[in-house]
């Protein structure tokens, strides 16, 4: 499986072709949201426990969006079924793609907490030694925490680009969560102007979408989730046989 570079506009047609899909059963999907993100506020507020284990299920969700499109895109019916889709299959590599997320987000507070706080007592440090005045020391202060926060952001930058795909991969390919990673890299690398395209406009959207009391979300959310499965569709475009994906169609009555 190789990952395919496509056209720059193809940023923009992720956006417009989820929002055709999102045509087919409005309701359904705005409801299939809803309950998805009162299941995140329930258990968020979990102390400390909670959003760890939000971030660990969310690409097994994410995965059952992933199968819903699929199946939609081909003819198929949208049920609120789907939501739980993607703990039938291939649950524990989807659980290791939340795992490996997870551990790279902390790794990354970790050193940008490491590094402003180095950045602090550094310039505390060198204010007594100088004679430095309060401001001109929480002036030194804060320019080092700005540069820790860019340099986090510059790391969780390569991680959203090997999340971005992967739960697509292992639930539609089968293929493991480190595999699933390392290939949503590399699609999305190959693909960052089409990615540049898709981001200023899925921003310009969010800022629509917020204006009536964040109303727009309800649409804007699922049309964006849907972006996402016509976006690896689009790099990873060969499918495997019908044969060997037998464990790929997902009964949402069971």
């Amino acid at each position: 499986m190789e990952a395919q570079k496509v056209d720059a506009g193809r940023g923009w047609r992720w956006i417009a072709d989820g929002f055709a899909l999102f045509r087919k059963n409005p309701p359904i999907w705005i409801t299939l949201f809803v309950i998805y993100f009162l299941i995140v506020i329930v258990v968020s507020i979990v102390p400390v426990v909670g959003p760890l284990v939000m971030t660990l299920l969310a690409p097994v969700f994410t995965a059952g969006f992933m199968l819903a499109c699929r199946d939609v895109e081909g003819g198929g019916e949208l049920e609120l079924g789907y939501l739980a889709a993607g703990f039938k299959q291939h649950t524990g590599q989807l659980v290791t793609v939340g795992g490996l997320y997870l551990v790279g987000s902390i790794t990354i507070l970790g050193l940008m907490m490491m590094s402003g706080g180095g950045a602090i007592l550094g310039s505390a440090a060198l204010g007594e030694m100088q004679g430095l005045e309060p401001n001109q020391v929480m002036v030194g202060a804060m320019g080092g925490m700005l540069i820790a926060l860019l340099v986090a952001m510059a790391l969780l930058v390569p991680l959203l680009m090997a999340y971005w795909f992967a739960p697509a991969l292992v639930v539609l390919r089968g293929v493991t969560a480190t595999e699933a990673m390392k290939l949503s890299f590399v699609g999305c690398l190959r693909n960052w102007l089409p990615f540049t395209v898709y981001g200023v406009i899925a921003f310009v959207l969010m800022m629509v979408a917020m204006i009536p009391f964040g109303l727009g979300m309800l649409v804007l959310v699922p049309v964006l989730n849907a972006s996402i499965y016509l976006g690896y569709k689009d790099v990873f475009p060969a499918e495997p046989d019908l044969s060997e994906k037998t464990d790929s169609t997902v009964d949402v009555h069971e």
